[in-house]
């Protein structure tokens, strides 16, 4: 038994009278943010480039968690934190109400570091500014599921592509993967992509096109 009054971390275990103490807080462990990382930077990351996929990998072009998607068709580009907040809520305004879950695909861990104008060169890569993700090309950002319609999933995606920079497509389930910029199918596999593309040998360009054959017809002025 415990001496003096109980306390609000005493919680009965039987009920003969006999209590035990449990912990005053939650053993939850707390939410992540996709746009900061969960710890900061030991060294100061330098601008880079995105990763481009020179192997023929396909990952992260093709939807899936979720049943639609938004996908980046123009370029690799570093997009900072405060355009994906404001994409993300784009998204969430217009589909209020509704019973659907967002998927966010990448994660702004990249910090950038900027300096004042008109400063000599060294001492340092300067103060932190924000956070960024380094985006490559036909890479899916965003993926929703649930009881949302498809013309209105693709107007939500819509007006998010406006407020990112660059070009972005609308892509379904069962898109196809994307290699670099081009998209498989069609005849397009990814063994003829890998497939070696030679020019041919010196002298066999005539040889390859057939002769010109004479027309049997005459021509009625002669």
């Amino acid at each position: 038994m415990l001496a003096g009054p109980l306390s609000a971390c005493t919680r009965p275990t039987s009920p003969l009278a006999t209590f035990s103490l449990s912990r005053c807080f939650s053993t939850t462990s707390p939410s992540l943010d996709w746009l900061r990382p969960k710890f900061q930077e030991k060294s100061k990351s330098p601008k880079g480039r995105p990763h481009v996929a020179t192997g023929g990998s396909t990952r992260g072009t093709t939807v899936v968690w979720g049943d639609f998607g938004l996908r980046m068709k123009d370029h690799d580009r570093r997009m900072p934190a405060s355009a994906l907040k404001i994409a993300e809520d784009t998204i969430k305004r217009r589909l209020r109400g509704m019973n659907y879950k967002l998927y966010k695909r990448v994660s702004a861990n990249i910090g950038v570091y900027t300096k004042g104008n008109e400063q000599r060169m060294g001492k340092g890569k300067g103060k932190f500014d924000y956070w960024t993700v380094r985006l490559p090309v036909s890479r899916v950002v965003f993926e929703l599921k649930g009881d949302v319609h498809e013309k209105i999933a693709r107007e939500a995606f819509r007006l998010a592509g406006h407020k990112l920079p660059g070009l972005w497509e609308f892509v379904n389930k069962d898109d196809p993967p994307v290699v670099g910029i081009t998209k498989l199918g069609n005849g397009v596999t990814l063994d003829s992509l890998k497939r070696a593309r030679r020019n041919p040998p010196l002298g066999t360009d005539d040889l390859a096109s057939p002769p010109k054959s004479a027309s049997s017809s005459s021509d009625p002025t002669q």
